[in-house]
């Protein structure tokens, strides 16, 4: 099976799974790891282009997970990781990463959040390396080990 067949599949199995724990992912810290999740996978090549911005806006509109928190809310989230990240990528990473982090002491957020990278860097259909990278990142600091995700 080639690569972008399997990440389509994991797709589309981390959607259904996040489905099956939507009511459980109602928390400000799964909605605020989210967002930063979705910021640093957005600015992981280093820059935000509109497509980025659509694919997150799209994921918030249809999602039916976030569905959970306010659409306006999620996106004002969004951008002021965004913000941080386009304005000094390093350091603003460092706060991104200090709001993923929140979803660390429930496992199952923290695995959602993750799912939700991987969402959000395989939406254009190509989960490139920087994208994979950040999203490892965030296993870290989740305290998930990366393959459980193929990362």
């Amino acid at each position: 099976m080639a690569l972008w067949d399997r990440l389509k599949e994991s797709a589309s199995t981390m959607q259904t799974q996040l489905m099956a724990k939507k009511n459980d992912l109602r928390s400000g810290a799964f909605r605020d790891a989210s967002m930063a999740m979705c910021a640093l996978v957005a600015a992981a090549d280093g820059t935000v282009d509109p497509s980025e911005r659509r694919r997150v806006a799209q994921l918030v509109a249809t999602n039916e997970v976030l569905q959970n928190f306010p659409a306006d809310d999620l996106r004002r989230r969004f951008e002021e990781n965004l913000d941080k990240l386009t304005t000094d990528f390093d350091f603003g990473k460092v706060s991104v990463m200090q709001e993923i982090a929140k979803a660390r002491k429930k496992p199952a957020e923290a695995r959602a959040v993750v799912q939700i990278g991987i969402v959000i860097g395989g939406a254009d259909g190509d989960f490139d390396k920087d994208e994979q990278a950040v999203v490892r990142e965030a296993c870290y600091a989740l305290d998930l080990p990366p393959h459980e995700f193929d990362l």
